[in-house]
């Protein structure tokens, strides 16, 4: 019978044989997992029993087979909330976790009335419930237009107060036109071409709708860009992800518009273009 420190060394070579970037980490995570503890936790675990090994390497072949380590636990992570995932759903990134901040910020900021936040593509919903959560006092909108994602966001959503559509973001919630503060979207934003670049995690297990976006890779950016001017009052706030290639394309889209003001590109914590933000002019 192995120690779960042993169980664990062997994990780390095999998803380190595998090319997983972060294979200690994911190791832990996996047993922590399998034991019902966290990875601090694991310091005083001493020998697994055999079912407990068993389990253990089945997720570790899963995991070096390249399957999301957050479908094998069932959740992930996202700023200060825990949302659950799994097929048919996108694994919300770190990155995203500056676009739901600074949507905090600017839903912060608001005064003299209830701050109205749209989150569109909301996927599963990380970033919508991270906004209720920390910034309380905001009606909190998430619209999804994928059936299986929509189920997975209700999930996640339920009890927070969050109003949840399933619904394409073209014509959604046209209650609201003109009364919304703030517009955050991570949408599609990969180009066909760029297939054998995505990593096996996304590009085999992230649903398809929440990748592709026309030959560009800019299709829903251009769709957003209406659909944020639709729903926004005057000088209120968009802010939206893209990919690191596309810190001069995905600005371009609201810049030949004519109609936004403020609009910046800024970078993620590797330096790197992340999101877009911009105020609708007055």
């Amino acid at each position: 019978m192995a120690t779960a420190s042993e169980a664990r060394r062997c994990a780390t070579a095999r998803l380190r044989e595998a090319g997983i970037e972060s294979p200690d980490h994911d190791a832990a995570e996996l047993l922590a997992h399998v034991l019902g503890t966290t990875r601090g936790g694991l310091a005083i675990v001493g020998v697994l029993t055999a079912p407990q090994r068993t389990a253990y390497d089945a997720l570790v072949d899963r995991r070096a087979a390249r399957e999301p380590l957050q479908h094998l636990t069932g959740t992930a992570g996202f700023r200060h909330v825990d949302v659950r995932v799994g097929p048919g759903v996108f694994v919300p990134r770190p990155e995203t976790e500056l676009l739901a901040g600074w949507a905090i910020d600017r839903a912060r900021e608001v005064s003299g009335h209830v701050p109205v936040v749209v989150d569109l593509c909301t996927g599963s919903g990380a970033i919508a419930l991270s906004v209720v959560t920390e910034a309380p006092g905001a009606s909190v909108h998430a619209v999804e237009l994928d059936h299986a994602a929509a189920g997975w966001a209700e999930r996640n959503l339920a009890g927070s107060g969050v109003h949840l559509v399933e619904a394409d973001m073209v014509d959604a919630l046209p209650e609201l036109d003109g009364q919304v503060d703030v517009v955050v979207c991570n949408p599609p934003y990969i180009p066909p071409e760029a297939w054998e670049s995505v990593a096996p995690e996304a590009r085999d297990h992230d649903p398809g709708l929440a990748l592709w976006s026309g030959d560009d890779g800019l299709a829903a950016m251009r769709v957003l860009e209406t659909v944020a001017a639709r729903l926004l009052r005057p000088a209120g706030w968009v802010g939206a992800e893209h990919a690191d290639v596309q810190g001069e394309a995905a600005p371009a889209v609201f810049a030949s518009a004519g109609r936004w003001s403020d609009l910046r590109d800024r970078r993620d914590l590797a330096g790197r273009p992340r999101f877009l933000t911009a105020r609708l002019a007055r």
